[in-house]
């Protein structure tokens, strides 16, 4: 949880770099007298967010032990648990640069259009993660925190894959001082600090509801927090699959969308979106269909509770109902990063953790738990109206 709420904040480092690097890519493929090789732009968003990602990296070494002892105040655990805590959230902090530059050189990957660079990274890394923890926290003393050792190799890891990509497969051996100093210069600079600053604000709100969700939950008892805990597992799963399309209107809209204002012709934005859409919703009516047949099943696999497994069967209608609702929302934040809309989806986050906040306050007295996923469903509901409301309206900008 700690390097959750660190983390989750620093989202904006993959998804705004993939969005800009894509346009620029675009931009470059619709140029007839660009030379080959990586363009400059795209060269520049590389240094760009890979810079940021360093200094981050080391505003978070530098207020670490505030963060820890703020957030093990706030929350009640015992003195052992958090003594542990401590322990193991020293040791992996020390893998914030390599954690955050990967965040910034996966989304720059996938603006370049090429999704299995960051595939064999995160191969990579949960491999060597799983390897290195399950060593190092069994067979020597390090015990618990040797799986903070084993994250802190394998991210390092992946970082030096990652690295090996770009001299390998894009060419780029080294970034002078000059390109680290113009990099913090010029209009791409005010922009892409302008899209973060709507990418932050936005995952701001996402914790609002996500860990609003967890917290809320565990105040009617460890039945319902479990039941909850499942069935967000179970949302989660799917979204991995829609995310992969998600993925890919990043990175294809973004592309399109840079081709667009080199041509001023924007005809091949809105088939790319329709094809998107129509294979993301293939995916959720699969689901649909699958938690409406297995669902229960589903439920069994997480846990052989009895009592868990009784009380889960009330929330089955929302499981079902998850993946057709979800995927609009999902797929159209995809689309979005590629068309680099940070004010309208920054604007969609506000509205969807105030249908949260609004969904769950307002029900909660009379239906008890079932207001946590009266406001889950609102806030997936305001995103994906308020992107599909205002979709006209930057396609046509």
């Amino acid at each position: 949880m700690l390097f959750d709420l660190l983390y989750w904040n620093f989202g904006f480092l993959r998804v705004g770099t993939s969005g800009l690097t894509a346009q620029a890519y675009g931009r470059f493929r619709t140029g007839a007298s660009q030379p080959c090789g990586v363009p400059n732009d795209c060269r520049r968003l590389l240094v760009q967010s890979t810079m940021i990602a360093m200094i981050a990296a080391l505003a978070i070494w530098a207020i670490q032990w505030f963060f820890v002892t703020a957030v093990l105040a706030i929350v009640p655990c015992s003195a052992e648990v958090a003594a542990v805590a401590r322990e193991y959230f020293f040791v992996r902090i020390w893998a914030a640069p390599a954690t955050l530059m990967l965040m910034a050189m996966k989304g720059w990957f996938i603006g370049m259009q090429d999704t299995r660079s960051p595939m064999a990274i995160d191969i990579l890394v949960n491999v060597v993660n799983m390897g290195a923890s399950y060593y190092l926290a069994v067979h020597t003393p390090l015990g618990i925190v040797g799986v903070a050792w084993g994250t802190l190799i394998a991210q390092y890891a992946g970082l030096t894959l990652a690295a090996w990509i770009l001299v390998l497969k894009y060419g780029i051996v080294r970034i002078s001082v000059r390109e680290m100093r113009d990099a913090f210069r010029g209009p791409d600079w005010r922009r892409m600090m302008a899209l973060n600053g709507n990418l932050f604000i936005r995952s701001l709100c996402f914790m609002v509801v996500y860990v609003g969700f967890t917290s809320l939950a565990g105040k009617y008892g460890d039945t319902e927090l479990a039941v909850s805990s499942i069935l967000m597992k179970l949302f989660m799963f799917f979204s991995f699959f829609v995310d992969g399309f998600a993925y890919a209107g990043e990175a294809l809209v973004g592309k399109e969308w840079g081709k667009s204002s080199m041509t001023n012709h924007q005809s091949s934005i809105g088939p790319t979106v329709r094809a998107l859409f129509n294979w993301a919703i293939g995916v959720g009516l699969v689901f649909t269909a699958l938690y409406a047949i297995g669902g229960k099943g589903c439920i069994e696999l997480l846990t052989s509770d009895a009592e868990v497994i009784a009380a889960s069967s009330k929330y089955l209608g929302w499981l079902i109902a998850m993946p057709i609702i979800s995927t609009l929302a999902f797929m159209w934040d995809g689309v979005y990063v590629g068309a680099t809309a940070g004010v309208q989806i920054r604007n969609s986050m506000i509205w969807a953790a105030a249908g949260f906040v609004i969904g769950y306050m307002a029900t909660f007295t009379w239906l008890g738990p079932q207001a946590l996923y009266i406001g889950y469903f609102a806030h997936l509901i305001a995103r994906a109206v308020y992107l599909t409301v205002v979709w006209k309206k930057v396609y046509t900008y």
